[in-house]
């Protein structure tokens, strides 16, 4: 199945999940009147908010290039996981001064044991949301959905916590109700601000990890006929890295055969997953524009070892 339809089924899925244990959760403190299960109720009401969005963007982000989005709509989703973000943030802040007001003003009192019970059974459900969400946004480079995973993540480790607060209301222990609720809204606004974190970087045009450029440099020099490799520049573009580098090689090739090898280089490196567009200009090698590192051993050791690695080497 294509990356387009396995997103969006994603997006559905932990639509319906988040509306189905906001409704359960908030039946059942209408019942109990668990202040711990509020707060989660209206963390899976904002979850459930800002899953119908997440749903519409990735709709957007999985359309196909068109004469104005020539590169595709993938750089619509850090905007739509900073949307979750705002989400999460928002449902932080209300979580925790519900159990601080509770707190404050003395107004607890003790949960009914099916309060637990349904905090037991959201924190199975997110987790199994969070394996889910996690294993195909990794596999399809989609920062909304892993920033979806990390929320629900979250909200498995809020969930235990107030399963801890209902327990203990139920047990005669009602103050550690309202507390286990600060205690959620703590961890929301962290994953918050994980989530920011995560997609500032696809926005603003950082580079990668030293590992990835590294593996580009590899697959340049893995070229037989390409003796060096300089003013390599990789930045995300959206969820995806552009890469843009000068090749060296004889000076006495034709236009064809240096047309062929830049060919053989942009093919080598969109083999790279993370890597989208790839930008190559041909340099003849007797121009010496090598570039160095601060040690004075980045081209050499690069080559060298790619040299020993070539048949017949």
């Amino acid at each position: 199945m294509e990356r387009k339809q396995v997103v969006r089924r994603v997006g559905l899925v932990v639509l319906a999940a988040n509306a189905a244990l906001a409704l359960l959760k908030a039946g059942v403190w209408l019942e109990t009147g668990s202040l711990a299960l509020a707060s989660e109720a209206v963390n899976s009401g904002a979850d459930t908010l800002y899953s119908a969005v997440v749903v519409a963007g990735l709709y957007l982000t999985t359309r196909p290039p068109d004469f104005e989005h020539p590169h595709g709509h993938e750089r619509i989703e850090p905007f739509v996981a900073l949307f979750v973000a705002l989400g999460v943030f928002s449902a932080g802040i209300a979580v925790m001064w519900t159990g601080a007001t509770s707190l404050l003003e003395g107004s607890y009192q003790a949960a009914s044991p099916l309060a637990a019970g349904v905090l037991g059974f959201g924190a199975a459900a997110k987790f199994g949301l969070y394996r889910y969400c996690l294993s195909v946004g990794e596999e399809h480079r989609s920062p909304a959905l892993v920033a979806t995973a990390k929320d629900n993540r979250t909200d498995v480790l809020t969930a235990l916590a107030a399963l801890v607060g209902a327990s203990g209301a139920a047990v005669g222990y009602p103050v550690l109700d309202p507390i286990a609720a600060v205690v959620v809204g703590v961890g929301v606004l962290v994953t918050g601000v994980d989530i920011v974190r995560d997609n500032v970087d696809y926005l603003v045009g950082a580079a990668p990890p030293e590992e990835l450029r590294e593996r580009i440099v590899r697959a340049a020099l893995a070229q037989p006929q390409v003796k060096g490799a300089h003013d390599v520049v990789a930045h995300y573009v959206g969820p995806e890295v552009d890469v843009s580098l000068h090749i060296e090689v004889e000076g006495d090739m034709t236009v064809r055969e240096a047309h062929e090898i830049e060919t053989a280089v942009v093919d080598a490196i969109r083999e790279i997953p993370e890597v989208d567009d790839v930008f190559v200009h041909v340099d003849p090698k007797e121009l010496d524009e090598w570039k160095l590192d601060a040690e004075g051993r980045w081209r050499d050791e690069r080559v060298e070892e790619v040299d020993r690695e070539r048949p017949g080497s």
